[in-house]
């Protein structure tokens, strides 16, 4: 039987193995959990909530490419109210650590909805910050220092004791600038990397294949540019950090926990295989002991430069 101790603490918040599910790929679990216990995950991020609720974007919505795909659903969601009344008490019961997601078009929202969460109890609050402010042009939070730690200041002083996890845009040119700039604000942890902006256009009809034009891209084909992030914002800033883009198995798992990850983000990998997550979390343990690994934790930053 294997000695390897896979747990990790993110925010301060224990996880019995770094593996989690991110937001927006998983729903609030129901669909998964008839494929597999969801107690087996070390946590998962729920579907992004905002305020009120959403009814996304129109179809199409959702296109292959050929390492991964992209997505405009639009946050589709029913709202935090929905969520705290109808999800929320299944969730609580589970041995795992449910991690919710939070858009906002004003920085009082984000806010509301942090005192919202906290006050139900939800351990920890996952901030994304790639919202637009309308106020700055349409100009996502998360494309300038001032206006994601503004965002960042704001979760923190309404969530009280729950801990705040900012999820960074990779959609800009100075990654561990932002990374300082919510680390300066107050989070307890962040969160990357968000998807990249891509597009895909249909030959025949000569139009963009997502009716909104461009989406978000995730998959294998985002891989490189996430543990390249990952490493930066280790090196720029003292925080935890749940690194996510393109990791598939256990091997691109333990890839980003060398980047610097402490826990380790799967989204796109699970529409290939809704069993990915627990796959990986055995390869993860696999590998660990052969490789005399005692606690996964000590892979965390052990990338070794030229």
């Amino acid at each position: 039987m294997s000695e390897v101790d896979l747990s990790v603490t993110l925010a301060g918040v224990r996880l019995k193995n770094p593996i989690v599910p991110v937001s927006g790929t998983f729903g609030f679990g129901r669909e998964y959990g008839q494929y597999f216990d969801l107690e087996r995950l070390g946590g998962m991020c729920v579907k992004g909530l905002t305020l009120h609720p959403r009814n996304g974007n129109p179809p199409p919505r959702v296109a292959e490419t050929p390492m991964g795909m992209l997505n405009s659903v639009g946050l589709q969601n029913p709202g935090v109210e929905a969520f705290l009344a109808q999800e929320w008490p299944r969730l609580r019961e589970l041995d795992t650590v449910t991690i919710a997601n939070i858009s906002g078009n004003t920085p009082a929202e984000y806010g509301q909805m942090c005192e919202m969460l906290s006050a139900a109890g939800v351990p920890l609050i996952e901030v994304n910050v790639s919202c637009p402010n309308v106020k700055a042009g349409g100009l996502a939070y998360g494309t300038r220092p001032d206006l994601a730690a503004e965002v960042t200041r704001e979760a923190k002083a309404h969530a009280g004791r729950t801990p705040v996890m900012v999820k960074l845009s990779p959609n800009v040119t100075d990654i561990a600038g932002i990374a300082r700039a919510v680390a300066d604000a107050g989070a307890d942890a962040i969160s990357l990397i968000n998807t990249l902006r891509g597009m895909r256009i249909d030959t025949e009809t000569r139009r963009p294949i997502l009716r909104m034009n461009t989406g978000g891209l995730s998959g294998p084909a985002v891989l490189p540019v996430a543990l390249r992030m990952v490493w930066e914002v280790h090196s720029a800033v003292d925080l935890p950090i749940l690194g996510m883009g393109g990791v598939s198995d256990a091997l691109t798992a333990v890839e980003m926990l060398l980047a610097g990850a402490t826990a380790v983000g799967m989204g796109s990998a699970i529409f290939a295989d809704p069993m990915a997550p627990v796959k990986t979390i055995q390869g993860l343990e696999d590998w660990c002991a052969e490789h005399g690994v005692s606690a996964v934790r000590e892979l965390t930053g052990g990338v070794r430069p030229w």
